[in-house]
């Protein structure tokens, strides 16, 4: 594909709400890895991607190296939000909510509901978190899209690798497995067995958790916190329970 071609390719698919912005080359690494549709890839230093897919990524240099194209600095800069120091960026079709809401139904992992989040950094951290510990997936209530750009800069492409999608709150899989919604007021974490198809609610960073999904919790769970701290971080807290059900049911 000649560079004008590759340019008004992408211009054609980033118009289009199928498709998601891959930000650097630990997206794209990812991406690729975890089997996503990548049509498109620019790049202003082809030399430095090759070094990185064959020192960071062996298993991807290959199909990487087959669908880069080089393009000048400044045509990749007026595309993107902000240029990303590997210079390069691809474009990926986003999954289809019905297969993410299939794969969150039968994992035997717990699933992770961010309800309503208001920082999409925080989304983001939360997809690497759930990615690396094998959680069922990451689904997420209220106006934000978990596929933002920044969202997915912040999950370093591995949106691919786990299940991520918005719901509405009679979409949350209940019934399975316990909700068990994360407040201060619960059972110590310690105590606490999270069993398969375990539902952990997260409330947003702002206001907690929301009335309704605290109403439906099986039961509140609580991380130790020492006296006077407001709260963790909300990727923290994702992490620490993860951990927590990771170390019980290794």
């Amino acid at each position: 594909m000649t560079d004008a071609a590759a340019l008004a390719r992408w211009t054609e698919l980033a118009a289009s709400p199928e498709y998601v912005l891959l930000d650097g080359f630990h997206a794209l690494k990812h991406a690729l890895r975890f089997g996503a549709e990548v049509p498109v890839v620019l790049t202003s230093d082809r030399p430095g991607v090759r070094a990185l897919a064959a020192d960071l990524a062996p298993d991807v240099a290959a199909p990487l190296d087959t669908l880069l194209v080089d393009v000048p600095r400044a045509a990749l800069r007026a595309l993107l939000p902000r240029l990303h120091a590997t210079e390069v960026a691809g474009l990926a079709r986003r999954p289809r909510a019905v297969d993410h809401l299939a794969r969150v139904a039968a994992s035997e992992s717990p699933t992770v509901l961010l309800d309503n989040p208001r920082n999409l950094g925080n989304v983001g951290a939360v997809v690497r978190l759930c990615a690396g510990f094998g959680a069922a997936g990451v689904l997420t209530t209220g106006d934000l899209d978990p596929w933002h750009p920044n969202a997915l800069r912040g999950g370093a492409g591995l949106h691919f690798a786990v299940p991520v999608e918005r719901v509405t709150p009679d979409q949350i899989p209940t019934g399975r497995g316990p909700l068990l919604a994360l407040d201060p007021e619960g059972e110590n974490l310690h105590a606490v067995d999270i069993p398969p198809h375990a539902v952990l609610a997260f409330g947003s960073e702002r206001q907690g958790l929301s009335a309704s999904v605290r109403a439906r919790a099986d039961a509140l769970v609580a991380i130790p916190m020492r006296p006077g701290v407001s709260s963790f971080n909300l990727a923290t807290s994702v992490g620490m329970a993860l951990f927590h059900w990771q170390g019980t049911h290794s």
